[in-house]
């Protein structure tokens, strides 16, 4: 390698001659193949890697695996050499080949030197600028990320709390019924009911239960007269029973064959039993139902954080825009955003779960904030480009102004006060949508319609 190599780059741009041998003086020439590794993510960037010919793919290792997040594909790109300005710099990602080709590599400590004799002030520059970079960036995004991460606990806790604290209450009601329940059971022993008694009580409350419930118009109507029937008969906390036995749809012709198994001395405790049974058989449902939605949305999440899955996954879209909605959930609970579905038939596509649960989540709480907490969050699917697939997400706001539109996929860009979002830019969304997956992402924006639209490929480019 001579300076000729370097000449051409425009990373050189201003060096003299003089200078550029110099720099070749100080590193050397290596050559690479697809496949060489180069250099390792986490170590100490000691060197300044610059790519002259062929193409370098930058790597990270995520979870178990290891994903591509860059390349090196023009003369002068570079990476590496941060010890030239900070002691604890490292390696962000690591390299491989992934065409044949030749890299400069230059000793950090020598290219602090070089820097310093040649242009000090820019080299002191460089560093307070890299520095100053590292610290900003690394609170600003620990704290967004902390920020993002006790909000979503926090709207979780809170729907899980909803579905928890109606078990815990039908439990204790249910045992409250339960004591009513083997209370009146031991009244009507004392009473002397036979079993002929029992087992024709028994089949009463069996056709209560297995009766549709009434027309909601017409409850208050049974329940008045149950009450009237029950207070003539005599018994007591009529008020209590009626609503019960309303629910279940009894009649005046139920209450007749009633009056026909238990004499009036036992019928008080035979309300009692059929009620608590009643009253139990709800309370059970109740409590299923609510440990059922705590079921479903600890699966959610676990569908969400894609903890349990491989990176790289053939996934469908629409369950991974679900267990989105189902952890923003909080977000959406006061109604004032109505949600639409409209998914077609698409294909199950490969892409990483997690990066694009992350890309969904983004987008849907940008809405509801576009929204203000009222209008109509349309979310659709339907069938790509050559087996891919495309999501819209749209709301009814009041729309992106066009130079809003134009910076909105830009690095730091925000429209949005200190402390609001996820976290998550759109230039962090773009990153994962078009880089990682190959896919696309623009906006189509008007008031009362910003459209956010996604193509993802049926996998991402190899």
């Amino acid at each position: 390698m001579d300076t000729a190599d370097l000449r051409p780059i425009e990373l050189f741009a201003g060096l003299s001659t003089e200078q550029l041998q110099e720099l070749l003086d100080a590193g050397e020439e290596v050559l690479f193949g697809p496949g060489d590794h180069l250099w390792t993510e986490g170590e100490h960037a000691d060197d300044w890697w610059v790519l002259i010919d062929g193409v370098v793919e930058l790597v990270r290792r995520a979870e178990r695996e290891e994903m591509v997040v860059g390349r090196m594909d023009a003369p002068g790109r570079w990476a590496g050499g941060f010890r030239a300005w900070v002691e604890t710099g490292v390696h962000l990602a690591g390299a491989r080949g992934l065409t044949a080709g030749r890299v400069l590599r230059v000793p950090a400590t020598s290219l602090r030197d070089l820097a310093a004799r040649w242009f000090p002030f820019g080299s002191h520059l460089i560093k307070g600028i890299y520095g100053m970079a590292l610290y900003v960036e690394s609170t600003a995004r620990q704290r967004d990320a902390l920020a993002t991460l006790g909000k979503l606990a926090a709207g979780l806790a809170h729907e899980i709390n909803n579905p928890a604290a109606a078990a815990t209450r039908a439990v204790d009601a249910l045992g409250a019924a339960d004591d009513r329940l083997f209370a009146s059971l031991s009244e009507l022993a004392q009473q002397g009911i036979s079993a002929d008694q029992f087992v024709a009580l028994d089949t009463l409350r069996r056709d209560l239960a297995s009766r549709p419930a009434p027309a909601y118009v017409d409850v208050a109507d049974i329940e008045d007269a149950l009450a009237e029937r029950l207070e003539a008969s005599g018994v007591d906390r009529s008020w209590v029973m009626a609503p019960v036995l309303a629910a279940a749809n009894a009649d005046q012709e139920w209450c007749e064959r009633l009056a026909g198994v238990v004499d009036q001395r036992s019928l008080q405790a035979g309300l009692d039993w059929v009620v608590s049974s009643l009253e139990a058989t709800v309370l059970r449902a109740e409590i299923t139902e609510s440990t059922r939605r705590i079921s479903e949305l600890v699966a959610a999440v676990r569908s969400y954080s894609q903890l349990d899955r491989a990176a790289l996954q053939q996934l469908t879209v629409s369950e991974g825009l679900e267990s989105t909605l189902l952890v923003l959930g909080h977000r959406l609970r006061d109604g004032g955003v109505e949600v639409v579905r409209d998914y077609g038939e698409v294909p199950r596509i490969e892409g990483y779960a997690g990066e694009l649960n992350q890309v969904w989540t983004n987008l849907i709480d940008n809405a509801i904030d576009a929204m203000d907490g009222t209008g109509k969050l349309r979310i659709a699917t339907r069938a790509g480009e050559d087996g891919g697939v495309v999501v819209e997400i749209a709301d009814t706001g009041p729309g992106m102004p066009p130079e809003v539109v134009e910076r909105a996929f830009e690095a730091f860009y925000t429209t949005k006060p200190v402390g609001q979002g996820t976290g998550l830019g759109l230039d962090i969304a773009r990153r994962i949508v078009v880089e990682r997956h190959g896919g696309t992402i623009d906006i189509d924006s008007r008031p009362g319609d910003t459209v956010l639209r996604v193509g993802l490929p049926a996998a991402p480019p190899t």
